[in-house]
């Protein structure tokens, strides 16, 4: 199955190349940067400093500043590259500082090309490179010591910090060697390539849980957010907008309530040639205050534009239609033929899954500053794609993207929501309108009613088994709005199978799974209406959020029909036949840990209570953690539902920072159970319905169960913990129900009507 997603394998990464573009349906936008004097000041080190990476630098006096050129957004990921730089620098770990990068090119990643956090990449892609960039500091160090000593650099030792020579009893600090100036050693690209690395017995800091160097800041106020900026001369943008989400324009704007708000500037029609945006206006005032009384004394009159009279019914009618016909769609997997297998099975399931739109509403409202200085617009704000983003802040400036430079704040959460810009349009627009730096805080109204939400999913899944009830054809045809296309970057998408053209493989990933099955079709089809009325986005899982939904439950409805046991009938599909990269098997042992863990099939559990399995290979199946969920639930005559223990286990390879990656795994599991079972917008005449937490319900912390979570730490590479243990836990729990109840449950959110209805079908 050669159709994975090439932006996320060494091998086949291409997205390093300058003319990376970001085509929005007005302009083509070329990433850059400010390569304009004056604009590096904040970038420049002194220069005492030892560099011997782009990626950290060692100061007169021995403390190592790691460059973090990923988000972090409460995932502690600056944290987690200085603990690898510092494994093979050889640092002490309290001599160990973060900054975050700006969008300086030299700052991209090393093996995407670009500056973006999301599918749980980035210890994956980044351990290679940190830990190589690392050594080269210590054999940099090393080689200034011994010239200093007059030793041998090959009798030298170096721990926490110091560079030991044990037969003459001399010594030097990574301080002194600084100072000394001897430490000059450049590394070539096939130089770092060549190091050999530590082998993890001989890990001293990989593997132990170390105090996060980001907390003292963040909780004694130092941490400066994008909500922090302060700029000398600053007012506040404050955004109306429109009743539809997308596609409405402005047809007038009366400001004369607005003039007798104190303090209030101007309004400022947005005009977005990048079409981030329709249809908004910005209220500028002097403090925030005035600017959202400013905003709420406009009278704006719009036209609704094309989806004024969109709703969630009918992007699902929609999506049925489509899915219905022969011709639509590309295809992600095509292996042999399950028409055929089907028509002569000795029993066929069909099934429809669905998952309703949802938000991403992380804590800290959407913000971003912006200011001139001469030709440069300096951005300030919390972003998980700097080198889009910067482009669209570009485009809505009218100006060429090298005269952008982004600052990277911390960011209050992010969860994909952070990989727009939207949030900087209004605050470019508005600082070109009035002269004067602007920040643009976003209500959570705003957010909820204009987020890049995870699109509304239709799947239709056929299964066919064979008289013994072994899994022999599965057609899989999954429908949404295609987010990662919406980006405009080709290099983000992938080729279909079938020839057709590029899909956006983060709308089907998961469905090509490790499970034998001879005969598997998988389709992905986008829905036109939604992608143009719910302009999409990533929410943290991506598309295993939905199509392990599909296929866990379908798993277990094709192991009930055949009489089988759920988890004993995944562990006889996951074979390896087929693929022997050794994914199957690695899946198989964590499905088995987390069964052992939970006691699954070992208790007799009282009358309305279950046990569900799922086990998935999130995110690519290039980049996946093997994750496996057993849900124990207690189901009510009533049809409510009660999550008593979700039990956890994940393969992670080497893990870097044990306690980091249990409350990852952790946070992850309650966010799957908030989207099982709590979280849902609707799309009611173009626009989204649900405006605050009254309305749009996540998790309380009065609902969270029990949550047991066993790490597999195998020292295999390194893989991503930030979403897997999201896609796992809806489908246990819609099994789990299952079993407790016999009630089969095939939408998300699963709604104590529907368990009730199921009951009695």
């Amino acid at each position: 199955m050669n159709h994975h997603v090439k932006n996320v394998t060494p091998e086949t990464s291409d997205l390093s190349r300058r003319t990376f573009l970001v085509g929005t349906a007005a302009t083509g936008l070329v990433l850059g940067y400010a390569g304009v004097p004056g604009v590096g000041e904040a970038l420049a080190a002194a220069p005492a400093n030892f560099e011997p990476s782009v990626w950290y630098a060692i100061s007169p006096d021995g403390l190592v500043t790691v460059t973090c050129g990923k988000a972090d957004m409460g995932q502690h990921i600056a944290s987690t590259m200085a603990q690898i730089v510092c494994e093979e620098l050889g640092a002490k770990w309290s001599d160990m500082r973060v900054n975050l990068a700006s969008n300086d090119p030299k700052f991209n990643d090393p093996v995407l090309g670009a500056q973006i956090t999301g599918g749980s990449w980035s210890t994956m892609m980044n351990f290679d490179a940190m830990s190589r960039a690392g050594a080269a500091g210590r054999m940099a160090l090393t080689e200034g010591a011994a010239a200093a000593m007059g030793v041998p650099a090959g009798e030298l030792a170096v721990r926490d910090s110091m560079i030991v020579h044990a037969k003459s009893k001399k010594q030097m600090s990574f301080a002194d060697v600084v100072k000394s100036g001897k430490a000059t050693k450049t590394f070539t690209p096939d130089e770092l390539k060549a190091i050999k690395l530590k082998a993890p017995e001989q890990y001293t800091m990989i593997g132990v849980s170390v105090p996060q160097i980001d907390i003292p800041s963040k909780t004694n106020g130092t941490a400066k957010y994008g909500i922090d900026v302060m700029i000398p001369g600053m007012v506040y943008g404050a955004v109306v907008t429109p009743p539809v989400r997308y596609g409405a324009t402005v047809k007038s704007v009366d400001d004369s309530d607005a003039k007798k708000v104190p303090g209030f500037i101007k309004a400022v029609t947005l005009d977005d040639k990048t079409q981030t945006t329709t249809g908004w206006v910005v209220a500028v005032a002097n403090t925030y205050a005035n600017a959202k009384k400013a905003a709420a004394a406009l009278k704006v009159s719009y036209d609704g534009g094309p989806n004024a009279k969109v709703s969630s019914e009918s992007l699902l009618d929609e999506a049925k239609r489509l899915q219905k016909l022969d011709d639509s769609g590309q295809f992600f997997v095509k292996d042999g033929d399950p028409a055929a297998a089907l028509a002569t099975a000795a029993k066929v399931l069909e099934a429809e899954y669905t998952t309703s739109i949802n938000i991403h509403a992380p804590m800290e409202p959407m913000n971003a500053t912006a200011e001139f200085k001469g030709d440069i617009l300096h951005i300030y704000s919390g972003n998980q794609f700097a080198t889009r983003s910067g482009a669209i802040a570009a485009g809505a400036a009218g100006i060429d993207p090298k005269f952008v430079v982004m600052h990277q704040m911390w960011l209050g959460g992010g969860f994909g929501r952070r990989l727009d810009a939207d949030m900087m349009v209004p605050a470019v627009q508005a600082t070109k309108a009035v002269g004067k730096p602007v920040k643009v805080i976003y209500t959570r109204e705003n957010d909820m009613t204009m987020d890049f939400s995870r699109p509304l999913t239709y799947q239709k899944v056929k299964a066919g088994v064979d008289s013994d009830g072994k899994l022999v054809a599965l057609s899989h045809d999954v429908v949404s709005a295609w987010p990662t296309q919406r980006w405009g970057i080709p290099d983000f998408l992938s080729p279909s199978v079938d020839k057709k053209g590029p899909l956006d493989a983060f709308t089907v990933n998961g469905s090509d799974f490790f499970y034998t099955v001879p005969n598997h079709h998988v389709r992905a089809i986008k829905n036109e209406m939604a992608h143009s009325a719910t302009p999409s986005g990533q929410l943290r899982s991506v598309a295993p959020g939905w199509t392990f939904w599909a296929v866990e439950s379908m798993i277990d409805e094709i192991a009930a029909a055949a009489g089988k046991d759920p988890a004993q009938y995944r562990i006889s599909l996951l074979d390896g036949a087929g693929n022997n990269d050794g994914g199957a098997q690695r899946l198989r042992n964590t499905l088995l840990a987390a069964m052992g863990l939970a006691g699954y099939g070992t208790k007799k559990l009282p009358k309305g209570e279950g046990m569900g399995v799922a086990c998935v290979s999130s995110q690519e199946r290039a980049t996946a953690s093997w994750t496996a969920c057993v849900a124990h639930v207690a189901v009510a005559p009533s049809g409510d539902v009660t999550v008593k223990k979700l039990t956890v286990a994940t393969d992670v390879g080497t893990q870097v920072h044990p306690d980091n990656i249990r409350a990852q795994v952790e946070g992850a599991a309650l966010w799957g159970l908030s989207l099982a079972l709590y979280e849902k917008a609707t799309l009611k005449d173009g626009g989204i319905e649900q405006t605050n937490f009254d309305g749009y319900t996540p998790l309380r912390m009065s609902q969270v169960p029990e949550v047991a979570v066993a790490v597999i730490a195998n020292g295999e590479k390194a893989t991503g913990v930030g979403e897997p243990a999201v896609t796992v836990v809806a489908p246990a729990i819609g099994n789990a129900i299952f079993n407790a109840s016999g009630a089969r449950v095939r939408a998300l959110p699963i709604t104590a009507e529907a368990v009730k209805g199921a009951m009695k079908a």
